[in-house]
């Protein structure tokens, strides 16, 4: 059979491999320098570098240095986090054969598989890996391609079946025609779609419009400012500063960052809990997801075929039946069928088992193995086990086996029949039922997922029967979508099962989702896997999935069972409301300095901020009051959305009444007390310092700011604000000094300001349904 076919020539081979290229997955690969360029490329940054360049036109360098370090810290903080997609593509790479039996010139020859061509002929023998899409010419091998098609069971394959590069084969030998190879075979289009999936994450999405919205406002503002202050006027050495300062005072320049260390904590307390994040966005998204597409096989299935079902026939019991099943099993290897009845059959040992005298392997044309036995007495019988159809060919009729093969296999399982007894007189011992049972916390995940809001739809590249049955088992119930290709317009959210799905359909069913505005969670094992798990907000790896699925998914559970996912959504909201204290927080902040810098001059005539000072109370403000990322919260019992319409809302309300107060302190200062300028300006410093920390703690309850207790992280950046405010304020280090007596009654007003301010923002979280 194999001289029959003589492969190509090596000049045809070379030919064709000028034209194709090689069998391997293009290198994309971004450069790290540009990478880095990009994330310096941005709203936030773009504000720091236009501070950045009026400052050193000012010719204040120290302050442009300031300011340049916050921009690199945000940029490295976030520059580590990416590349994900290219360890994807690495991971597809590896599992590719790296040498492959070819046929050219009429002889066999090992070479890399890289260097296979379409039209090559190759053999496929036991453990070897598939180097290319291929079609099989003769032979017969077990074939499991459940990484890349997500069939549970290995298939038997001969002339005629097509298999897919990556595939392994577990039996047999066979010689193969390629048909396609590199970025052509399912492999490589598998490599493409993880290459290309992309989201844009919660986290760019809100700081994009938590940016514009104060663009929008607080430019609105500065320009205003300006204007008067020509009006007044003002000489141009005064309104430059006025100005950077407006602009300074603007920029939540500590927004991203916060995004990125809340979520180093939430991975952090995950990697304890058994969960690695590989993204810190995964972290983010946790918080949002309200559907969960989980692979079957591998994910809520063991992977691993068991014996479900034994159904002896009147005058035989299951132990026999196993036993007899055994003895007609091959004894190691790689068939997992025969794995399967032999491990069930040592839990029910028989002490009057037979002698094995002959074994004959399974043959995929008869559909059957079998076994020679020598009984106690001498005698000599015959057992054989195989598909039902080709057993009771062979053996006396059994009237009640073939409804009890109906009602297994309507239930999906795979049904063996075993029959023994002499040459011509063989009777039909019983049924055995196996499948790919589920993961024993499956069933408490999907549970404990409902009460948490978020839907579980069951994703699988198996038929449709074994697709419902494995999910009726762990509580999934809906219609079905057994279709392929998935359409474009498909409304996914109607269904709850999809069966006999490929690669792109999971990828085109997680968009589908996403279309439909759902944060998805897709959970996976394998490489058929990887492009919905790169194309998903939270894409998740189960502990025992292919390096594939681990590098395409933001969060791999690197222990056994699925309890992690639960923890991860649970860490997400928590991550969530650290975020959102720091966000309202920094809406509700940046408002009301730029509105002050307003007020301010139309009361004093000149300006209450310096550019040296305002950099003073970014360091110690935003970036101390990062501290939140720390927090003690409580996660919200049903998925996070983020409301920015909302929370501006509230934070132009709440801001309102800060700023009243910072204007009171403020007249207080030039009207009651007769302060000079360098005076009112420490004040201003202060008073912005202290309500701050009014608002920091108001804002980190949804409820009352008394409802829970402060993380330790956060009090210690409070009191370490504070301190160096005052100390710096008491001894005219880097302003002018103001008496300690003053600097305590702002602090008391504060604490009035605190409760004032939650009493209003308690009645808003309820109108606006901030949770």
């Amino acid at each position: 059979m194999t001289n029959a076919v003589p492969g190509l020539t090596t000049a045809d081979a070379r030919r064709l491999l000028a034209r194709d290229g090689p069998n391997a997955i293009v290198d994309v690969s971004q450069h790290p320098v540009w990478r880095a360029l990009k994330k310096l490329w941005a709203p936030v940054p773009w504000m720091l570098e236009a501070a950045i360049l009026i400052q050193l036109g000012l010719g204040d360098y120290v302050e442009a240095g300031v300011v340049a370090l916050l921009l690199l810290f945000n940029a490295a903080l976030g520059y580590f986090q990416e590349g994900r997609a290219q360890a994807t593509l690495d991971a597809l790479k590896s599992r590719l054969a790296l040498v492959a039996s070819v046929r050219r010139d009429g002889n066999w020859v090992t070479m890399p598989a890289a260097q296979l061509v379409a039209g090559d002929v190759v053999k496929l023998s036991l453990g070897a890996v598939v180097g290319a899409d291929v079609r099989l010419l003769g032979g017969s091998i077990l074939l499991d391609q459940s990484m890349l098609t997500g069939e549970s069971v290995p298939v038997e394959s001969g002339a005629g079946v097509v298999a897919y590069a990556g595939a392994l084969v577990r039996r047999g030998e066979a010689v193969a025609v390629v048909t396609a190879t590199g970025e052509r075979t399912k492999f490589g289009r598998t490599a493409e779609l993880v290459r290309t999936a992309s989201v844009e994450s919660t986290q760019q999405k809100i700081v994009m419009r938590v940016v514009r919205n104060l663009a929008f406002f607080n430019g609105g503002v500065t320009v205003l400012l300006a204007g008067y202050a020509l009006w007044l006027p003002m000489p141009g050495a005064e309104i430059v500063p006025l100005i950077l300062v407006a602009v300074l005072s603007s920029i939540p320049v500590a927004l991203p960052s916060m995004f990125t260390l809340a979520a180093s904590v939430g991975a952090r307390s995950l990697a304890r809990q058994g969960v690695l994040p590989t993204s810190l966005s995964a972290v983010d998204e946790a918080a949002g997801i309200d559907i969960l597409c989980a692979d079957k096989t591998g994910t809520l299935t063991r992977n691993a075929l068991a014996v479900t079902a034994i159904r002896p026939m009147p005058s035989f019991d299951a132990a026999h039946l196993l036993a007899f099943a055994a003895l007609a099993s091959s004894d190691g290897g790689q068939d997992p069928v025969d794995a399967a009845i032999r491990a069930a059959a040592k839990d029910t040992p028989v002490a009057d088992l037979p002698q094995l005298v002959t074994f004959v392997p399974f043959d995929p044309a008869m559909k059957r193995s079998e076994a020679a036995l020598r009984q106690v007495d001498g005698a000599t019988i015959r057992v054989m086990k195989g598909a039902f159809a080709a057993i009771a060919g062979l053996a006396q009729p059994s009237p009640g086996a073939l409804p009890m093969v109906e009602e297994l296999e309507a239930k999906g399982f795979r049904v063996l029949a075993v029959a023994a007894g002499p040459a011509n007189a063989m009777a039909m011992m019983g049924l055995i039922a196996l499948s790919d049972p589920p993961r024993d916390d499956s069933a408490a995940l999907v549970t404990e997922l409902g009460g948490l809001g978020v839907r579980t739809v069951m994703v699988t590249g198996d038929a449709a029967k074994t697709a419902q049955a494995v999910a009726a088992m762990v509580g999934i119930a809906g219609p079905v979508w057994a279709q392929t290709p998935m359409p474009d317009d498909l409304q996914a959210e109607k269904y709850s099962i999809f069966a006999g799905v490929l690669p792109e359909d999971k990828y085109r069913l997680v968009k589908a989702l996403q279309k439909d505005g759902h944060i998805v969670g897709m959970c996976g094992d394998g490489a058929n896997d990887a492009p919905a798990l790169r194309q998903a907000q939270m894409g998740i790896a189960v502990s025992t999935a292919t390096d594939v699925a681990k590098s395409a998914a933001g969060i791999v559970l690197t222990e056994p069972g699925l309890g992690g996912i639960v923890a991860a959504i649970k860490e997400g909201r928590t991550t969530f409301q650290r975020i959102l204290t720091y966000t309202l927080r920094s809406i509700i902040h940046k408002i009301v300095q730029v509105l002050f810098l307003a007020v301010g001059l139309a009361i004093t005539g000149h300006a209450i901020l310096t550019p040296t000072l305002m950099v003073l109370m970014m360091v110690t403000g935003d970036f101390l009051a990062m501290s939140s990322s720390t927090d003690n919260v409580r996660p919200s019992p049903k998925p996070n959305v983020w409301r920015i319409r909302n929370l501006t809302i509230a934070g132009i309300i709440l801001g309102f009444a800060d700023l009243l107060f910072c204007v009171a302190s403020l007249a207080a200062g030039k009207f009651w007390l007769g302060l000079g300028t360098g005076a009112l300006q420490t004040l201003v410093v202060v008073t912005l310092v202290f309500s701050g920390q009014a608002v920091f703690y108001v804002s980190r309850e949804r409820r009352h700011l008394w409802s829970s207790r402060p993380g330790r992280w956060l009090i210690a950046s409070s009191a370490a604000d504070l301190t160096i405010i005052t100390l710096l304020a008491t001894n005219g280090v880097l302003m002018t000094a103001l008496p300690i007596a003053i600097i305590g009654g702002v602090f008391g007003m504060a604490v009035i300001l605190a409760l004032t301010l939650d009493g209003v923002k308690f009645l808003l979280f309820q109108r606006l349904a901030i949770a």
